[in-house]
């Protein structure tokens, strides 16, 4: 017989396995040629790519693509008690005058969400940040602070 204990919110038996299956879902290959796409974008304005989970299907798919966005904006498209995936491309003007293109992942988990939603987001986030090749990932529970100031601050740029 094994007990169990609860671990960042995940039952874990004794010897390691996990008593209720954490649900990695799979990234749609269509989204993997447009995430990839999105990477070498060309364009200089900022632009955004909406993920969503398909629970049914168990499969993060494209929501929405959107060019010259500002974060104000998408804020406004996210739903109010449901968790997403975003990329977000932003034109970042430093001081001295450079421009840089910082390719941001943004979870974005809304308190209120259900809890099987909110665990098959959190399970799936760490596959998806892989296969769009991200380093630069950030995760809110309030999307009232998705603001161009709450970025500059998560990207270190103070100025």
């Amino acid at each position: 017989m094994h007990t169990c204990k609860v671990e960042r919110g995940f039952n874990v038996r004794t010897d390691g396995a996990m008593s209720s299956s954490l649900v990695v879902c799979e990234v749609d290959e269509s989204l993997k040629e447009k995430l990839r796409k999105f990477r070498f974008r060309k364009e200089t304005s900022n632009a955004a790519i909406l993920m969503k989970i398909d629970m049914k299907k168990q499969l993060v798919i494209l929501e929405e693509e959107y060019d010259d966005i500002s974060l104000d904006d998408l804020r406004e498209e996210l739903p109010e008690r449901q968790p997403r995936f975003m990329v977000y491309s932003y034109k970042y003007v430093h001081d001295d005058g450079r421009v840089s293109y910082p390719l941001c992942f943004i979870f974005s988990s809304p308190i209120g969400c259900k809890p099987a939603q909110q665990m098959m987001y959190a399970g799936s986030k760490s596959q998806l940040v892989k296969e769009a090749e991200l380093t630069k990932v950030f995760e809110t529970r309030n999307a009232e602070e998705l603001t161009e100031d709450w970025l500059k601050k998560q990207l270190g740029f103070f100025g």
